[in-house]
């Protein structure tokens, strides 16, 4: 299974493709730090890899740019077969960042969910501070439905970092516990297929049809 963008290449998600993310740069945004690859051994990476890629209710797939470089990935958990949905996780090297590329991947690989999986809806959860990820996911097509409080993942953060100061709006503190805000979003099927016109997918004619099962 192989898609084909203008510029990215998606494909399943190899062992060897985890062991290059100890390459991608860092997220200087503290906000932002649990994107970051943790320093892992091998055995501890494969362990990682097997877990994304053994069960049959999520499929990961690795993104490349046009130089074959390995800047992302992207995963879809919680499939549900019988409804035809599943939730979106996507995660690129902080130096590929800001270059269309997370829109390009997306729009493309939701070409080849909505028409070749023939699943009818996609959600996926974003943090109210990520704006940049907010953005790309509007971009490609996904409209807000839910918004809701979870724990922030670092409870030891400096409140008074120019970070968490900025976004100050996307956390509630309560008796000492840090909560922030997450968007649920949603895409369907139909809306898609409607506004696909609007949305720049770049994806390549030449694409082949892949079959993942």
């Amino acid at each position: 299974m192989e898609l084909k963008g203008k510029r990215v290449r998606i494909a399943p998600l190899k062992l060897e493709d985890v062991y290059a993310m100890r390459n991608w740069g860092t997220h200087e945004n503290p906000l932002l730090f649990d994107y970051n690859l943790p320093p892992l051994t091998d055995e501890e990476l494969k362990n990682w890899h097997y877990y994304k890629t053994s069960e049959r209710n999520r499929k990961y797939f690795s993104i490349f740019d046009e130089d074959h470089r390995l800047i992302g990935y992207l995963g879809i958990k919680s499939i549900r077969k019988i409804f035809k949905d599943s939730v979106l996780g996507i995660v690129f090297d902080p130096n590929n960042v800001n270059k269309g590329y997370g829109t390009e991947a997306i729009t493309t690989f939701l070409d080849y969910y909505f028409n070749e999986m023939n699943m009818r809806k996609m959600y996926l959860d974003v943090a109210k501070f990520n704006k940049r990820a907010l953005r790309c996911y509007k971009k490609s097509g996904f409209k807000i439905i839910n918004l809701y409080l979870d724990d922030f993942f670092d409870q030891n953060i400096d409140v008074n970092n120019s970070y968490f100061v900025k976004e100050k709006s996307s956390f509630i503190i309560k008796k000492g516990r840090i909560y922030n805000y997450i968007y649920r979003m949603k895409i369907d099927k139909a809306t898609y297929l409607k506004e696909r016109d609007k949305i720049d997918t770049t994806k390549s004619k030449n694409q082949t049809k892949p079959n993942i099962e």
